[in-house]
């Protein structure tokens, strides 16, 4: 369990790399953080996916160094980003190629999942068309398309988990992705958890009728997460 540098261009990116036990090459499944940044809950989340044979790499979207407040408001980090998707999913490329170059990596057969902004990574990485990408799963993400030109065919299995009650992906977003990854042909699934808010998979959210921590949500959305994993890795 290692800190690991890596470049999109000329800027340095740091991601944690959790390795499972045992030689040869292993699946490998990234991490894309919330719109903190990449913090000791993604590093955990590669632990417990590198517990189950992953090799497993939290990454780091705003660079080196650069991490926003848990409690604080982080539309500043996050903002260029949401408005800039061509660098975005330039950004995810430069992670998913620094983890297929690893010796420890089987690069035929990787997966992306995402929380919240990054819930919105992993659906753009799935819509690169990237063949090396197997699966995309968002946690609570938002969905926005990214116009950059028509939409090619979505080869990765996409599965998107999401609380019922959450206010920033209400229920016409659900059938707009519905739609989306239809069209483009995915092998796609939508869950979605009653009485479930933002962040349900966050044990620090606690903001009553927004974000809120929900423990049966949380498992739940775990145990598709890793099944989805167990069949296409």
């Amino acid at each position: 369990m290692t800190a690991f540098s890596y470049f999109d261009g000329t800027d340095e990116l740091e991601a944690y790399l959790a390795l499972p036990a045992g030689a040869g090459q292993h699946p490998c499944v990234l991490i894309a953080p919330n719109w903190v940044g990449q913090t000791a809950f993604d590093n955990r989340q590669a632990d417990r996916l590198a517990a189950l044979g992953y090799a497993a790499m939290a990454i780091d979207v705003y660079g080196k160094g650069r991490r926003g407040d848990p409690a604080g408001d982080n539309s500043a980090l996050m903002g260029p980003w949401v408005q800039d998707r061509a660098a975005l999913r330039q950004r995810l490329l430069a992670a998913v190629d620094a983890a297929a170059a690893l010796s420890q990596v089987d690069a035929s057969r990787m997966a992306i999942i995402g929380y919240c902004f990054c819930g919105l990574c992993a659906l753009d990485v799935a819509r690169s068309g990237d063949a090396r990408i197997k699966a995309a799963v968002s946690f609570h993400g938002i969905y926005g398309t990214p116009n950059l030109g028509a939409q090619g065919p979505i080869t990765a299995k996409v599965l998107a988990l999401h609380g019922w009650e959450d206010p920033y992906t209400p229920p016409q977003d659900h059938h707009a992705l519905a739609a989306e990854l239809t069209a483009a042909g995915a092998d796609w699934q939508i869950h979605a958890y009653g009485r479930a808010f933002h962040s349900f998979t966050n044990e620090g959210a606690n903001s009553p009728g927004t974000a809120m921590y929900d423990p049966d949500a949380d498992r739940r959305s775990w145990t598709a997460m890793t099944g989805l994993l167990a069949e296409v890795l």
